[in-house]
């Protein structure tokens, strides 16, 4: 089940992120701007994502998991295979939209999965690798993205019919939307687990009263949780969205070496990071150091600010490498954030509480991280050649505040496990973890 659910991570990613390879092509035949390449990468792609997610995660929590994965993959690969045609700004939006819709539905569902297939002291490998894949796909969708645009241009789909006479920018996108419907074949055998909750379930009107009352009576942890992992994120896509580009542009660098070299070092480190987060959380869990994963998350992001400004790299070559690092720290951060939520809320919330990452990261993160790069390489530099300044300018500041906002989320759960008011669910594990280890 987590092996199929990551490979639904990987074309996730790769249909979502295909855009940011292509983005010169796409640009020019269609007549668009910096800034509308920007809507497409983050508003379009997120304004369902984020909006959709809440209701998503209530769904997660009440019926089969499995089939809502089944239903969101199928959603957007027919909408990746409906960008291939597109002929304006507004068709390849609304494509885009509905790319967010299907994706939406993912990771809530996944993680609730993973959760109920494995005790708290083993999730945060499992779910290192479901983000294992997610992570990987960074590197996999650059690599993909350029060998599929070379071998279109090539001719080698010109006997295909009906992409033999598309661009090749049109052709990645057909090509990936298919592959979605392999990993859906794949989850057909699988079975929902066994749900890990308490008491008969109850009715959505009470499920969310009771959701919306529990982060409000602990919204001094959660807020600033939700906060840093959706800045630290807005730092990721918005790099993301724009470092292929900025490559391109301000070093000469050719797609084919995008996908000869970019697209495996960040597939080697997005291999390392999940599995890195997930051996650090599992070990301080089998400590008995429950706290010690908040210090995992104050640090991490201050790993990800050498790639944030990989654009004052003397060449190319050391510009990809450190650009490649990003994804190994970014891992660490979500392995971590979401093995502290499945901890944190009770297993009727579980849904809910990867949705809400879903949300703010999608908001804050996808849709205006992308965007003022944009602006700011048009308005403030305004030179396209400038991008890898409008990158440093938006990056680096928002890595400082996740690790700050971290930095209060840890404080105040010493405060509240000092006091014996932080979730309960949270103090239940801190305990059982506290007696296993005086226990050993």
């Amino acid at each position: 089940m987590v092996v199929v659910l990551a490979l639904a991570g990987v074309v996730s990613v790769l249909d979502r992120t295909i855009l940011n390879v292509i983005v010169d092509p796409v640009r020019a035949d269609l007549g668009l701007s910096d800034v509308e390449i920007s809507l497409l990468q983050g508003l379009a792609f997120g304004l369902f994502y984020a909006t959709v997610g809440l209701p998503l995660g209530l769904t997660v929590d009440r019926y089969s998991r499995r089939l809502v994965v089944i239903a969101g993959i199928t959603v957007w690969s027919l909408a990746t295979l409906y960008s291939g045609f597109a002929r304006n700004f507004g068709e390849l939006f609304a494509a885009r939209l509905l790319v967010g819709l299907g994706e939406a539905a993912l990771s809530p569902a996944a993680i609730s999965l993973i959760a109920d297939l494995f005790p708290p002291t083993a999730r945060g490998r499992p779910i290192s690798l479901f983000l294992m894949g997610q992570a990987a796909a960074n590197g996999l969708g650059i690599s993909i993205t350029s060998f599929i645009t070379d071998a279109a241009a090539g001719g080698a789909f010109s006997a295909v019919p009906i992409m033999g006479a598309l661009a090749p920018w049109r052709t990645v996108f057909i090509v990936c939307g298919l592959a979605g419907f392999v990993v859906v074949i794949g989850l057909l055998p699988t079975r929902e687990p066994i749900r890990r909750v308490a008491g008969p379930p109850v009715g959505a009107l009470v499920q969310t009263r009771a959701a919306i009352g529990f982060f409000r009576q602990h919204a001094g942890v959660f807020v600033p949780l939700y906060l840093g992992f959706a800045v630290c994120f807005l730092a990721n896509y918005g790099a993301a969205a724009w470092n292929p580009t900025m490559l391109m542009r301000a070093y000469g660098v050719t797609r084919a070496e995008l996908g000869a070299v970019l697209g495996p070092l960040m597939f080697a480190f997005s291999l390392l990071g999940p599995l890195l987060g997930g051996l650090l959380v599992d070990a301080v869990m089998r400590r008995g150091d429950n706290l010690a994963r908040f210090g995992i998350l104050v640090a991490a992001p201050l790993f990800i600010v050498p790639a944030g400004v990989a654009a004052l790299a003397p060449n190319s070559t050391l510009a990809m490498i450190l650009i490649a690092t990003s994804p190994a720290a970014v891992a660490v951060i979500g392995t971590t954030t979401l093995a502290l939520l499945q901890s944190m809320v009770e297993p009727g919330m579980r849904g809910v509480a990867v949705a809400l990452t879903g949300l703010l990261n999608t908001v804050i993160g996808a849709t205006t991280g992308p965007l003022l790069i944009s602006l700011l390489t048009e308005r403030v530099y305004g030179d396209p050649r400038m991008v890898g300044m409008a990158i440093i300018s938006v990056v680096v500041p928002s890595l400082l505040l996740a690790s700050g906002l971290y930095w209060l989320t840890r404080q105040q759960v010493r405060k509240e496990v000092a006091a014996r008011s932080a979730p309960a669910s949270l103090l239940a594990e801190i305990d059982a973890l506290s007696g296993k280890r005086t226990h050993d």
